[in-house]
């Protein structure tokens, strides 16, 4: 098993936030987004747990769309430690991403230890197993080989294909049930069993909740709306649910 990257300090506020979807011209979410990103400044460290952009083609193709945001993101990660995982709609975020904005792309799953608590963070779609053949394609789109041939494709050519791809998503979603598209449960545990001393906390699934379990707590991050979205506070004593609007 690949150890995921930790980070261990006792005193210190940390908030995450997952799923959302900004888009270029969405400018009631994206203003939402910069009352976070102010609030965010008094915490420490921020974890952005995937698909903070709706779509990205590449750096060098969807960079230019989103310079506002990418202007949030330089200005909170002077106060606090910004660390970004990537999602099925933002996994080709890369290094021009990075410089641009002095965040940290982090792979999943990350181990936070904080206090005496430790949280599991993922995005969470690698947990939907149920969901055959949307792991099938997922496996295919974020091979590193794909990846590496598709942002060197030419600008419309990846556009076209991004919206074959995303109508191609629509329609297949349409015709899955709830059950399917949520998180499996054993494969749940099989993951949590690697770390029998901490809780889990993801996205993806968009059905803000906490489930406890036996062994540990799973707490599921809600999607963002233009007017409403969702946090969670972790400090060294205590968890806790934020609104933000």
């Amino acid at each position: 098993m690949l150890q995921p990257n930790t980070h261990s300090q006792t005193d210190k506020t940390v908030l995450v936030i997952a799923d959302l979807h900004l888009l270029a011209n969405d400018v009631g979410k994206s203003q939402l987004f910069e009352r976070f990103c102010q609030q965010a400044k008094s915490v420490d460290q921020v974890f952005i747990l995937g698909d903070l952009f709706n779509t990205w083609l590449g750096d060098d193709l969807s960079l230019p769309y989103y310079q506002a945001i990418i202007q949030l993101l330089k200005d909170l990660s002077k106060s606090a430690d910004v660390l970004i995982m990537t999602g099925n709609r933002d996994f080709l975020l890369n290094q021009t991403f990075v410089q641009q904005t002095n965040c940290r792309l982090i792979n999943t799953p990350y181990l936070l230890e904080l206090g005496k608590h430790q949280y599991v963070l993922t995005h969470g779609d690698e947990l939907c197993t149920d969901d055959e053949s949307y792991q099938q394609m997922k496996s295919i789109l974020q091979h590193p080989i794909t990846k590496a041939i598709f942002v060197r494709l030419p600008k419309q050519w990846r556009l076209k294909l991004s919206g074959q791809l995303r109508k191609k998503s629509i329609n297949a979603q349409q015709a899955k049930s709830r059950e399917i598209m949520d998180v499996n449960p054993q494969t749940v545990n099989e993951l949590m069993a690697k770390y029998p001393d901490a809780d889990l906390i993801h996205g993806h699934t968009h059905r803000l909740n906490t489930h406890v379990e036996k062994a540990f707590t799973r707490y599921v991050l809600g999607d963002w709306s233009d007017s409403k979205g969702n946090a969670i506070k972790i400090t060294s004593q205590s968890l806790s649910r934020l609104e933000i609007s």
